[in-house]
């Protein structure tokens, strides 16, 4: 066979399979040999294939069935692929007779193959063209956008340097974080990076045929190379993946759009990469059977052993990622024990000639890259939409492949059998505990043990002589008196006890009194039992009661005892000589129409795990890979799985230079071509940070300049506007009062009346005040920082120089007091402040410092009315004063400890306020209204998915994480439910943006101008909103 016809072999086997997995996603149906005979009767016609899956009484053509089998002879090799989803759009088509859902299907498979036959592209590469003619517009539009849905990067390049030797992260260009997920995976698998990276086209590539694969596969291949070398050897954060997703685009031609899966992405990017190989492996061979990397890395074979009607035939086929079904297991293992047995085999490996058919299948070759897609889609053929899974599925870190192996077939057959006989032993141990666990006949059942317990209880109970009804006199007027009867444990006879008629009797009220009344028994007791009858009755009860005790206990130790000896089964040394330890997890959060995606990636040489979610990459532990993978918890869950061989380090190892043995880094690891590609790149981004270097050192001189001119201008000087005012109102008249009182102190503690030593001795006075309003412990409501700069300065430790400067200034006020005495010591603190010479007090810091006071007191005013409209429940109007609150806050707590408020409690309330937020925009869309259903997608557009970034930044704080998620499941839970067509569209289209938040920070309008609030005025409210405040704990007061 010709190379030309193996292509075209395989090309038509790998479309019959994308027929089938198509057949699989419409009809739910994952009986192999039941989609296969459905398209044998259907020759090929999907539409007619769907017609005959879905007939209640339809009956399987033994023929076909036949026919299907004598298609699987030895050496017939084929590749599984990855199955696509379901096109998810409803279509209407009335005045039709037919079922509306199988009408749509039917015009979907029609287009599709339509579209097949005249393109030769499969519906995988139109759904691929979709998401990325989809990523590219999205990250066009974002250019023109001008409100907050604008993702911009940091306009300071130094905030986009990578840190020492980080991994580089991908920018997220438009719903590409699939792109990213994947493309790190791979990347971080050392040998896939330098087969890339040293990856050298057809040096005859101008002359070879213009297909559409060669157009396609070369131009990505040298553009996936780009993109990895900038991986290696940046010196940005992240970097921008544009081109290599342009070029896919272009690949194909689409209108639709919708994200991309990340396992059929997966798998045709292999596809692209293995035929680029090719092409490269053809052209270097000579006269020997060309060697494809990809494939010796990616795809490996399993034996396929079957039984039809008691015929056995055997063949061989070649698979790269292996799915597995992931609904009804536990864990991996049973997965894959499913996965490997189809139908009833035990005609296999029996003498008798069943009629029972059947396959199972062996690997005998595995791959050094083990991929396995994790099916967690399922179509709901009553929606007519596919949806997810979120059952949970453990996997291990280390997995041991030899039980699947096809040299262990006669000891893994005979292991199986023993566990199957272990679990059909523990099915009966297991009905025979629930029997004791869950005793009794009625809807209500109850613990043997417990029950026998409780009619010991009631046997032993104190016995009344009258019935629980008639001991109590209806009738009885108030402050009558009631009778009871109680048992005389002397004689064994009862006797009445009266209540005294002057007593008043307590009236029992059910709903509002939970004591039980004192003379009633606390417990139903029997009216007539002798002590003969309650001994021969404890006595059994005490030993019924025993021996069910002993033999739950019994019960449970052998289903223990069977668990473990399950788990045990594969642990002698013979069935673990296949390892293979877990490289990547791709995580998926969201529903089957929109979600994200991220990939958990193991460092071998640091021995921890990395979470590259776009351009965030940091540091992570296998308890969180636990809490986002295994699914079950939340609205995340593994959907692909990346092993490799354990005993083949090289997939890992680092390359090491030839001459000298020092390990290769950073630009050392690339070839000439590449070397110079990133060194342009560095330079282009160093010349960046130049530029954005002189750019502020220009702006800083200017600064200087002006200062200087100002110090040198006749003008009189201008104090801050918090020190100084034009008329004796507000903090003026509050700044005077005090340093009027400070100057009258000095006065009269000395006799000499000189202005100068008097000024000396009153900014003494006045240092000493507020050094002590500085030392003093106060609660939170009372904030001495707000009173006076000084109280900051020292808090802060500011320089000596600039708190004598600054208190200075407060002495040369104009407006203080008109008294000479006031009057000459201003003119001798003016004095003394233009004989400061410029060399004394760095102006630069001292703006510097003032500047920091100054957002103090801007970041108090955002904090005390974001509160206050919290507290009216006036939660949108309050976010956005308590983001920008936060902002500023962390800002300058960056500088010092005790340079903003308490970074816990704002962050409380911006995450209180944002969940508040979510609900309201939620019970709008709720509604149903068009106005109020725009209204609150509106209110999510604009403010919540603008800050959920700002939540998710650090990646520190867990109750941040779980308000976010919170938010995230309350809308991904309307996926399931019935509601209008418009609203679901609007939905699908909301959701992308809430699920797809990188964590790069949005860009939002201006800040909210503030009001003037003198400083008393501003101490006032801050103190009356900090005591209204009702958390459950007394947070710090930043100091």
């Amino acid at each position: 066979m010709t190379v030309e016809q193996n292509v075209l072999q395989q090309h038509s086997q790998k479309h019959q399979q994308t027929l089938l997995n198509q057949l699989r996603e419409v009809t739910g149906t994952t009986d192999v040999q039941l989609l296969q005979q459905a398209l044998q009767a259907s020759n090929g016609d999907l539409a007619e294939a769907v017609a005959f899956l879905t007939e209640k009484n339809a009956k399987v053509p033994q023929q076909d069935e036949a026919t299907y089998y004598q298609t699987a002879q030895v050496n017939n090799d084929r590749y599984i692929s990855v199955g696509s989803q379901a096109d998810t759009n409803v279509i209407d088509l009335t005045g039709d007779d037919k079922d509306d859902l199988q009408r749509a299907i039917a015009l979907s498979l029609e287009e599709s193959n339509r579209a097949f036959r005249e393109t030769g592209i499969t519906d995988e590469e139109q759904a691929i063209s979709r998401v990325l003619e989809a990523s590219i517009a999205e990250n066009k539009a974002s250019l023109k956008r001008t409100h907050t849905e604008v993702w911009s990067d940091s306009p300071n390049p130094h905030d986009r340097k990578r840190q020492d030797n980080c991994p580089v992260g991908l920018k997220n260009v438009g719903n590409t974080c699939w792109f990213s997920a994947v493309i790190q995976s791979l990347f971080n698998l050392l040998e896939f990076q330098r087969l890339v990276l040293h990856y050298s086209p057809p040096a005859r590539m101008q002359d070879l045929p213009r297909n559409q694969k060669e157009h396609r596969n070369l131009p990505f291949m040298q553009e996936l190379r780009c993109l990895f070398s900038l991986l290696v050897g940046s010196k940005r954060k992240y970097v921008d993946p544009s081109r290599a997703v342009e070029i896919l685009k272009d690949a194909f031609k689409s209108s639709e759009s919708q994200q991309q899966d990340v396992s059929e992405f997966t798998h045709k990017l292999l596809d692209w990469l293995e035929d680029a190989f090719q092409i490269k492996a053809e052209e270097d061979r000579e006269g020997e059977k060309p060697k494809n990397p990809m494939v010796d890395l990616f795809y490996g074979r399993f034996l396929a052993v079957g039984v039809l009607e008691g015929k056995k035939f055997e063949n061989t086929e070649m698979f790269g990622q292996y799915p597995l079904q992931v609904n009804g297991f536990k864990d991996l293992h049973e997965c894959l024990e499913a996965a490997m047995i189809e139908g009833e085999i035990e005609s296999l490996h029996s003498a008798e000639n069943s009629a029972k058919s059947g396959q199972e299948h062996w690997f005998t070759e595995l791959p050094p890259v083990l991929t396995f897609e994790l099916s967690r889609f399922e179509f709901n053929q009553t929606l007519g939409r596919p949806e997810k899974i979120h059952n949970k599925l453990e996997f291990p870190s280390m997995l041991y492949m030899d039980r699947y192996m096809d040299r262990n077939r006669d000891i893994t057959r005979i292991k199986r059998e023993e566990i199957r006989r272990l679990k059909e032993h523990l099915t009966v141990l297991q009905q025979r505990l629930e029997r004791y666990l869950s005793y009794g006949s009625g809807p209500k059942r109850f613990p043997l043990a417990d029950v026998l317990q409780y009619a010991m209880e009631f046997a032993s109970s104190k016995p009344v002589c009258t019935s629980p009804v008639e001991d109590i006199d209806t009738t009885a007027p108030p402050g009558a008196t009631t009778c009871f009867c109680a048992w005389t444990t002397a004689q064994g006879s009862s006797r009445m006890h009266l209540s005294h008629p002057s007593q008043r009797v307590s009236i029992h009220k059910p709903f509002t009194q939970s004591r039980v009344p004192p003379d009633l028994p606390m417990h139903p007791a029997p009216r007539h039992i002798t002590e003969e009858e309650l001994r021969v009755l404890e006595g059994c009860l005490h030993r019924w009661r025993s021996e069910v005790e002993n033999d739950t206990r019994d019960l449970q130790a052998s289903i223990s005892r069977i668990h473990r000896t399950i788990e045990l089964m594969y642990s002698d040394k013979s069935m673990m000589q296949a390892p293979y330890r877990l490289h990547a997890v791709l995580v998926h959060e969201g529903q089957a129409n929109a979600g994200h995606y991220w990939a958990y990636i193991f460092d071998p040489h640091q021995q921890r795990w990395m979470k590259y979610n776009d351009i965030s990459v940091t540091k992570s532990s296998w308890e969180e890979l636990v809490r986002d993978s295994f699914g079950g918890y939340r609205n995340a869950s593994a959907y692909c799985l990346m092993y490799i061989d354990d005993k083949k380090p090289f997939l890992i190892e680092e390359e090491f230079d030839k001459e000298t043995g020092q390990m290769l880094s950073g630009l050392d690891k690339l070839p000439p071509d590449l070397k110079e590609y990133v060194g342009a790149d560095n330079k282009l981004f160093e010349r960046e940070m130049e530029e954005w270097d002189a750019l502020q050192a220009r702006k800083l001189q200017q600064e200087k300049l002006a200062l200087a001119t100002a110090s040198v201008a006749p003008a009189p000087q201008h104090d801050p506007e918090y020190m100084e005012q034009q008329s004796p109102t507000g903090d003026s008249k509050h700044l005077q009062e005090d340093t009027e009182r400070a100057i009258s102190k000095a006065a009269a503690e000395h006799d000499e009346k000189s202005p100068e030593v008097l000024l000396n001795t009153a900014m003494k006075v006045e240092y000493t005040r507020l050094l002590r309003f500085a030392q003093e412990d106060t609660p939170p409501e009372r904030d001495y920082r707000l009173l006076h700069i000084i109280v900051y300065f020292i808090h802060n430790q500011a320089p000596k120089k600039i708190v004598e400067r600054t208190l200075l200034m407060q002495f040369a006020d104009r407006n203080l007091g008109f008294d000479e005495r006031c009057k000459s010591i201003m003119k001798v603190a003016r004095a003394k402040l233009e004989l400061i010479k410029p060399d004394e007090v760095n102006m630069e810091e001292y703006e510097m410092w003032h500047q920091d006071y100054r957002k103090f007191r801007d970041t108090t005013v955002f904090l005390l009315i974001g509160l206050e409209l919290f507290l009216k429940k006036s939660y949108v109007e309050s976010l956005m004063y308590l983001i920008y609150a936060y902002q500023y806050n962390k800002e300058l707590l960056a500088k010092g400890p005790y340079r903003g408020h308490d970074e816990e409690l704002i962050a409380h309330y911006r995450r209180e306020c944002l969940l508040k937020v979510n609900e309201h925009a939620a019970a709008l869309f709720e509604t149903g209204e068009e106005s109020k259903v725009n209204a609150g997608l509106s209110i999510m557009n604009e403010l919540v998915v603008a800050c959920i970034p700002l939540l998710l930044v650090d990646e520190m704080e867990e109750k941040d994480m779980v308000a976010v998620e919170d938010m995230r499941n309350r809308w991904c839970s309307y996926l399931g439910q019935e509601m209008e067509p418009n609203l679901q569209e609007k939905l699908t289209d909301f959701l992308p943006k809430l699920l797809d938040c990188s964590t790069e920070i949005k860009s939002f309008h201006d800040p909210p101008k503030l009001p003037s609030y003198s400083t008393l005025e501003l101490c006032e409210r801050y103190g009356r909103v900090m005591t209204s405040l009702t958390l459950s704990r007394t947070p710090a007061d930043g100091r």
